[in-house]
């Protein structure tokens, strides 16, 4: 079983790096991790001209470095041993996967801001870029895990969403909610009505979901939530439910493939990766 031993921390010297750190360090605590890298990349290239006259005698570096290392000691306590490490590189995410692969990254944590003004870090090209898993934090999460919710397809893939919920639960006490949303083939619409074909659809589901649990072997309670919904609104529908449920966090495999559900890059798992979630976000790979 892949054990996450290091994290990466994406800092951009914005509001919610403090719940960066915060997260990290219950994050970091959680799975035990032994090493935990804070990145910066300063973009030089963005720097105004009319400040360039001002910054000409500045170490950015050393300033941006010293800056970070006291945000970190005040706000990382977990027992991991941990580092800031400063760069220039016009593109984050090239950046991002140079010290993913470099430092042997197990797990990134980065901003979910796409609801607040300017850009953040969090890009959909990093799922595509990254080897390592990856964790999106809203500034609204807190640091807690009693309810967990773990997106399936029933494919071989998303089974492994399971092994980072074991992880996250180990010796600790929470629920785990295990998602899938699926609709009515449409292609037999015109022959065969949806509302008659819905009973048989959602027999069909609820009996795979058992045999699904039954091979996962889990030590833990499962809940199964099963909601109907449309293959290309399935992001929606959970978005929907998130809403309305009280979750400290969702987690999705990058990949899957289902007839009724496909979890897959590019499709629910990068919707939701690109979505304003209000709780964090992990993408097993």
């Amino acid at each position: 079983m892949k054990k996450i031993k290091n994290i990466l921390v994406a800092l951009d010297l914005s509001a919610i790096d403090e719940k960066l750190i915060t997260y990290a360090s219950f994050i970091a605590e959680r799975l035990k991790a032994e090493n935990v890298y804070f990145v910066h990349n300063i973009k030089k290239y963005e720097i105004s001209k009319l400040f360039e006259e001002h910054l000409k005698d500045v170490n950015l570096d050393e300033v941006i470095g010293d800056e970070l290392n006291e945000k970190v000691k005040t706000y990382f306590s977990a027992s991991a041993n941990w580092e800031v490490l400063i760069s220039e590189d016009p593109y984050s995410e090239t950046l991002l996967k140079y010290i993913v692969d470099k430092y042997r990254i197990d797990l990134a944590i980065v901003g979910n801001k796409k609801h607040e003004k300017g850009t953040g870090v969090v890009s959909g090209k990093l799922l595509r870029l990254l080897k390592c898993d990856l964790l999106a934090i809203p500034a609204t999460a807190k640091e807690k895990l009693n309810v967990i919710w773990a997106g399936t397809d029933f494919s071989h893939d998303s089974r492994k969403v399971f092994r980072v919920t074991k992880d996250l639960q180990e010796g600790h006490n929470g629920d785990l909610k295990v998602v899938h949303v699926y609709s009515v083939p449409v292609q037999f619409s015109p022959y065969v009505s949806p509302e008659s074909m819905g009973p048989k659809v959602e027999k069909h589901v609820k009996e795979k979901f058992e045999k699904f649990l039954k091979k996962l072997d889990y030590s833990q309670p499962i809940e199964p939530l099963i909601f109907m919904g449309r293959e290309s609104g399935a992001a929606q529908k959970i978005m929907t439910n998130l809403r309305n449920s009280e979750v400290d966090m969702l987690v999705v495999s990058d990949k899957g493939g289902n007839t009724f559900s496909p979890f897959a890059v590019g499709t629910v798992t990068e919707e939701l990766f690109n979505a304003n979630l209000d709780v964090p976000l992990w993408v097993v790979k």
